[in-house]
């Protein structure tokens, strides 16, 4: 199935389609949870994010396949202080009708890629501890176990675990990083720009 996925930046015209799978996603073992006062996520509101991202040069990807948005992921700061600003936290959404099936094997390593291009050099990752094929992804694409955060989450009705997971992007921690500029770190001289990009195999 992957051999005719497409890689790409995430568009406007993509919204609908990302927002239907986020919300599948958030509301998965948590509905009995969620109270009236919560604001729902809104297309105007994810369009904003996108555009926000955009001007820190922040990856936003879909992935595609015959036209379809089956899964997307992005990155964003770690913390907001400047000391900070060359570490991005990031996620992955995939379609429930494309579970297990190698998108996030494609998404992740061209998100760390175009994080990496755009000047970035620390990269963070929280994942379910029951999640296993998410760690074992994890692990395949260079990070590592870095710390447990026990009973930080509720859904299907018991408590869950979340591992922080880690790893450098360019040459990470290897020498001081680069002067800031603007809303974002200096990509590397030799750093390729973010372009789309399909599965190989």
């Amino acid at each position: 199935m992957t051999d005719c996925v497409l890689i790409r930046p995430s568009t406007d015209d993509d919204v609908p389609a990302m927002l239907d799978i986020y919300r599948s996603h958030v509301h998965r073992g948590v509905d009995d949870l969620l109270g009236p006062e919560e604001e729902p996520f809104e297309v105007e509101d994810l369009k904003k994010r996108r555009k926000n991202m955009k001007k820190r040069r922040l990856p936003h990807l879909v992935a595609e396949i015959g036209g379809q948005v089956v899964g997307y992921a992005y990155a964003v700061p770690f913390r907001k202080r400047p000391a900070y600003r060359y570490t991005v936290k990031h996620s992955i959404y995939i379609h429930g009708g494309y579970l297990h099936a190698g998108i996030g094997r494609l998404l992740l390593p061209a998100l760390i890629e175009a994080c990496a291009a755009a000047g970035y050099l620390q990269m963070i990752g929280y994942i379910d501890a029951t999640n296993q094929p998410s760690l074992r992804l994890h692990e395949a694409c260079g990070f590592s176990r870095v710390g447990l955060l026990p009973s930080v989450g509720f859904k299907y009705g018991h408590w869950t675990d979340s591992v922080m997971m880690q790893r450098p992007l360019g040459p990470g921690d290897s020498a001081p990083p680069r002067p800031w500029e603007g809303t974002a770190p200096s990509p590397a001289p030799d750093s390729p720009p973010l372009s789309p990009a399909a599965d190989p195999a």
